[in-house]
């Protein structure tokens, strides 16, 4: 299979922005196990300015464009030295492709990206995309930029034909309610189409390193499933339901691509 893997802050990193050692070893270990049985990885990961944060000591994520665009360009280098580390130690070898709203949008570039995309999966490489958040402003919404992440791994997994986008947040999948609020919440597993009413149990943003939130997973989705491709939500914290996933046991919240619909 060719997956794409969405890597949220809230995985990576501790509250204070610092690495989460012990549970990105893990992760990076099981997509380096998933790897040598046979499948296409890429990911897409989050985390430059949440690293920024932790490696330059803030005591925060930088509400001024400048601080954010610095810590990013800071916290980049910071998550690529430790993804090249990891998975060099499972004979993976890594490459980074920052990318930027008109790479994907315009087809010319896009075209080239998918091109690069394809020749690095032929060559056994696992490519890790992230926005280019030091020249980039996506979290303010401006119509240049790609937006956040969730969004960007959609639109890879459309661009590369994936059979499968897995998006590693802090929840467990897609509630009735909010969880954290609510003890009667239940855990939806599979959901056919993103109606009114799904997007209707979309909270805010997510945690205080990171931009996304319920809202932009379930637009990732309607990317995903529009162009065919399954996508599930799952916890982060628990890189081991990867292996689940894969034995095809139930994981997290399925959105069905409209391929796969009954």
């Amino acid at each position: 299979m060719r997956i794409v893997v969405k890597i949220g802050t809230s995985t990576l990193a501790h509250s204070g922005g610092r690495l989460n050692i012990r549970r990105v070893e893990l992760l990076c270990k099981i997509l380096s196990d998933l790897k040598n049985a046979g499948h296409q990885l890429l990911l897409v990961t989050s985390g430059a300015i949440g690293m920024g944060v932790g490696k330059l000591g803030l005591p925060g994520r930088p509400q001024d464009m400048p601080g954010k665009q610095a810590a990013a360009a800071v916290g980049q280098c910071e998550l690529m030295y430790f993804y090249d580390k990891l998975f060099s130690e499972y004979h993976h070898t890594v490459a980074q492709i920052l990318l930027t709203a008109d790479d994907v949008r315009d087809n010319r570039r896009s075209g080239h990206l998918r091109d690069t995309l394809e020749r690095l999966l032929s060559l056994g490489a696992l490519p890790i995309l992230n926005e280019n958040d030091a020249v980039a402003t996506d979290e303010i919404g401006i119509e240049t930029t790609i937006g956040e992440n969730d969004t960007l791994s959609a639109i890879v997994a459309r661009l590369v034909e994936a059979n499968l986008l897995i998006l590693l947040s802090d929840i467990d999948g897609l509630y009735t309610a909010d969880p954290h609020r609510d003890t009667t919440a239940r855990l939806i597993p599979v959901v056919e189409a993103v109606t009114d009413e799904i997007r209707a149990l979309a909270g805010g943003a997510g945690t205080s390193l990171g931009s996304g939130g319920m809202a932009t997973k379930l637009a990732a989705a309607d990317i995903a499933c529009a162009a065919g491709i399954d996508m599930v939500i799952t916890n982060g914290s628990k890189p081991e339901l990867l292996y689940d996933l894969f034995d095809g046991k139930a994981v997290g919240t399925r959105f069905l691509g409209r391929s796969a619909q009954p």
